[in-house]
This record gives structure tokens, C-alpha cells and sequence, in this order.
């Protein structure tokens, strides 16, 4: 029987983003925002389309860099750093649209996210081969603890490619989480997926909180925005616009009219 899964003592990760700027030619898409994500809490990033959100996400993640502001994780600066470094430091994201390995089974597509694995080095199948035997089923057990808490233990010998966008999405989610991570960045992991599934991603997101993760996470869907933060940040043509309680930041004037005027949804 596959041993319950729980998050490593690496959790609670405060990140600070200050007074960051991206721009892309003349266009600031990023302009001088700051906000806290507090550790072992959920924080929300919404806004209309077009306002910097993925950008922001990107920036954050490494993989674009920043023209100014600092991005700083437990007190120590990121910005800047490659994004191998990034996760490195214990900070993971999940994408939009899921990126698996489409011909790879989803519990091969958890099992390949730790990086320094003995396999890696093809010697040491020759030369040590008890070593990576013992690895590899110390990392089988591992993912497979992780795809149980994931909801996905009937599908993990499924072709990832295969297998719903919603189930995709868990994917990622068990991915970042065999990562070790201490703060995860979701984009949208309620875009696409059923009511019924989105539930248990929201259920397992709580869950992950209550172990000490801390979150960031843009997502459109307000249901799940109020259910799940307990900080807002709202962005607009690049900017901060408001920040605070989700009851707060929906009922903003500044907020509304971002949204034109029909309400946050």
C-alpha cells in the first residue's frame, strides 16, 4: 500500500515583488509593481485580460528577465537568476495550458521532475547500478504517494497525453510537488476544467496550505479566488491598482472598472 503523502519541512516561502518593471519595447507591461505573497497563506493575482499577469508570473519564474524592482524569496534575491537556480530555491510553477510529456505515462512524467538523479549520468547504470536501482524506487514510491494525494492513481500508467486537460492540470500540480517546492506559482488551474474536478483542485490546494505552502496563483474564476485567498492583488495595464482581502478588492471602485463595469468574473 502506497504510504500517504505530506509536504517536506521546506515550506512557508514569503516572496516580495518590489517595485518590479517589464517592458517590452515602449510598452511597460509589468510597471513598478510591488506586493507581498505572505508564507503558508494564498494569494491571488486577477485582473482583466491584458493586464501583466503572465508577465509578471514569467518574471517572477525566471524565465523573463526584469528591466528593475527586485523579486526576493525568504529573503534572498532571485531576479536574475536562471530558472534551474529559481526551483532551486524552492519556488515552482504550473502553466495554462499543461506542458506534459505526451508520450510518457503520468507516473513517469512525475518521476523525471527531480534534477541530479544517478540515471542521469549513463555510467553509473554500468558502474553503480544498486545506486540507481535504489533511487528509482525511492522516487516511484515517492511519486507514487504524490499522485495518490493528486487524485490520479487510476490514470498513472495512462499516456499523459491522453488523459483529460483537468487530470493534465494535476499532473503539473504532482510535478511541482515532487519538485520539493516551498512556494508554488498556478496559472489558472481552474481554466478548462469540469465543476467536478475543479472542486479537488481547489480541495487539494487547501490541503497543500494547511501543510504550510504558500501560493501564488492568477486565476479568472472568482468562485475559486474567494474560496481559497486570503490576499488579492489586481492588476490593470500593467499596474497594481488595489490589494487586500478578496471581499475588499471586489468591491473596489478601481477594481469594477477594470472589469468595465460588469462586476469581478
Amino acid at each position: 500500500m502506497t504510504v500517504a503523502w505530506q509536504a517536506s519541512r521546506r515550506t512557508g516561502g514569503e516572496l516580495r515583488i518590489e517595485n518590479v518593471v517589464r517592458s517590452f519595447a515602449a510598452i511597460r507591461a509589468v510597471d513598478d509593481v510591488s506586493f507581498t505573497v505572505k508564507a503558508r497563506g494564498i494569494t491571488g493575482l486577477i485582473g482583466p485580460n491584458g493586464a501583466g499577469k503572465t508577465t509578471l508570473f514569467n518574471s517572477v519564474a525566471g524565465t523573463l528577465p526584469i528591466n528593475s524592482g527586485s523579486v526576493m524569496l525568504n529573503g534572498i534575491r532571485i531576479d536574475g537568476l536562471a530558472p534551474h537556480r529559481i526551483f532551486g530555491h524552492g519556488l515552482l510553477r504550473t502553466f495554462q495550458i499543461p506542458r506534459p510529456f505526451a508520450e510518457m505515462t503520468v507516473l513517469e512524467n512525475v518521476m523525471v521532475t527531480p534534477a541530479g538523479q544517478a540515471g542521469e549520468q549513463f555510467w553509473n547504470t554500468w558502474l553503480r547500478p544498486g545506486l540507481v536501482a535504489r533511487e528509482e524506487k525511492a522516487l516511484r514510491d515517492r511519486a507514487r504517494a504524490i499522485i495518490e494525494f493528486c487524485g490520479l492513481t487510476k490514470v498513472e500508467r495512462q499516456l499523459a497525453g491522453a488523459i483529460s486537460g483537468g487530470q493534465q492540470k494535476l499532473v503539473e500540480l504532482a510535478r511541482v510537488l515532487m519538485g520539493d517546492p516551498a512556494i508554488i506559482l498556478l496559472d489558472e488551474p481552474g481554466a478548462g476544467v469540469n465543476p467536478g474536478l475543479l472542486d479537488h483542485i481547489v480541495d487539494r490546494i487547501a490541503e497543500l496550505r494547511k501543510q504550510g505552502l504558500t501560493f501564488l496563483i492568477i486565476e479568472h474564476n472568482m468562485d475559486v479566488i474567494m474560496s481559497l485567498c486570503d490576499h488579492v492583488a489586481v492588476m490593470a495595464a500593467g499596474r497594481l491598482i488595489a490589494q487586500g482581502r478578496p471581499s475588499e478588492v471586489t468591491a473596489d471602485s478601481k477594481v469594477i472598472e477594470a472589469y468595465l463595469g460588469g462586476g469581478v468574473a
